[in-house]
């Protein structure tokens, strides 16, 4: 079943585990993993995880399908995660427009080349995924420090994938903030230049200040106001639709992660 679109979640971290688990009624309305962390994985952890699969709505964002990587694709891979979507009824299920393998898992999330190559390369091995699972997936807008060999800018190419491979848009705040900070462009604009039909997810997170002019993507802090006002605009331009506060470490107080999901959900209410 489709999530509201007013809907605020929070990823299922190991570390949160517990403080999920216990977590009042309404503190928040879904959970986010990613697969590869948790197929095959059973015992304590493996309870813990179906429990709380059994009690909320778990969305999927991969961390290892390379999209945009040289390699084959790992059918196999694809394969067991859609017995995981299938196992644990997962509607929503995307995956980064980058790459992380090539005879091996490289354990980043890598640019892509912003050409028309490239475009038909990673469309194509996105048909290639929604076939083969049977669904339609979404692709994240990533942060990236490099953009080795550009031909077209960011928000031409991730319209130019999204077109050609027929998928949705998980359309990522921060990332979108990070990398205007970084490559100097206008976030608002990058913002409406993205399409409306095909965004069906956001991501909100906090980053690392390297320097006034060097953002780094790290979910490690709290989201920043400049953010929260992007989030705020991408509600205007595209419609409010399920939307995951991502934080992986430096853990606050639990009370303090559930005041940025009431925030986002206060956001949501001026524009629904």
């Amino acid at each position: 079943m489709a999530l509201p679109a007013a809907s605020a979640g929070l990823g299922l971290r190991r570390a949160l585990l517990g403080a999920l688990q216990d977590a009042p009624a309404g503190a928040f309305d879904f959970l986010e993993c990613a697969p590869e962390n948790w197929i095959g994985v059973g015992g304590r952890l493996g309870d813990a995880f179906a429990s709380l699969a059994a009690r909320h709505p778990i969305t999927c964002h991969g961390l290892s399908l390379s999209l945009g990587g040289p390699a084959p694709l790992d059918d196999g891979f694809v394969d067991r995660v859609g017995a995981f979507l299938d196992r644990h009824a997962v509607r929503d299920y995307s995956e980064h427009l980058s790459y992380c393998s090539d005879d091996g898992q490289l354990y980043d999330l890598l640019p892509i080349p912003f050409t028309d190559a490239a475009v038909r390369h990673v469309s194509d091995r996105i048909r290639r995924v929604q076939d083969r699972l049977g669904r339609r997936i979404a692709i994240e807008n990533v942060s990236y420090y490099a953009a080795p060999h550009r031909a077209l800018d960011e928000a031409d190419f991730v319209n130019a994938v999204l077109e050609a491979a027929d998928c949705d848009l998980l359309l990522d705040v921060n990332n979108v903030y990070v990398n205007s900070i970084n490559h100097g462009y206008d976030a608002r604009a990058f913002l409406a230049a993205m399409p409306t039909a095909r965004v069906t997810q956001y991501h909100i997170a906090g980053h690392f200040d390297e320097a006034d002019d060097l953002k780094v993507d790290t979910h490690g802090a709290p989201v920043i106001d400049d953010v929260w006002a992007l989030l705020d605009h991408a509600y205007a331009l595209h419609g409010v639709h399920p939307t995951l506060l991502e934080r992986d470490f430096n853990f606050p107080a639990f009370d303090v992660l559930l005041a940025e999901v009431e925030r986002i959900r206060e956001i949501q209410r001026r524009h629904v």
